[in-house]
């Protein structure tokens, strides 16, 4: 059986501003994705626990206060504490390259920067969901 594509959306940290991440979020749903979207000042704990209890495919952070070396790596242990390193993790914001390459070598997925499309993040999203999942998804 075909399933949609889950998605959980979570602004970690004490960033304050999520009018961006709303935005992914109802792209994500227009596109065919299913959505969850934890809402602001999330931990990392927080972020992990929800994405295993609603057996989501991919965690997307939206980090914007400068935490990211420190927020994505810690999801990124938790999950892999959890045995879920095969949820894909992904994010965005306002993150210098030379931390975009650091973090994707620690196993974040894709770091999207002020500028990127939603067709963007979606047309990624499809194509690295696709890779790994067996099963062809429905959109």
């Amino acid at each position: 059986m075909r399933k949609k594509y889950r998605i959980l959306l979570a602004k970690p940290g004490l960033d304050g501003h999520d009018r961006g991440i709303k935005v992914v979020a109802a792209a994500l749903r227009d596109a065919g994705f299913e959505v969850i979207y934890t809402g602001l000042r999330q931990t990392a704990e927080m972020i992990v626990e929800a994405a295993i209890q609603e057996d989501v495919d991919a965690i997307g952070m939206s980090i914007l206060s400068g935490a990211h070396m420190t927020l994505f790596p810690a999801v990124l242990d938790l999950l892999k504490k959890r045995k879920c390193e095969h949820i894909l993790v992904f994010g965005g914001g306002i993150i210098p390259d030379e931390d975009i390459s650091k973090l994707e070598k620690k196993g974040v997925g894709k770091l999207f920067t002020p500028g990127a499309t939603t067709g963007e993040i979606i047309e990624y999203l499809k194509k690295a969901l696709k890779e790994g999942r067996k099963e062809e998804a429905v959109f």
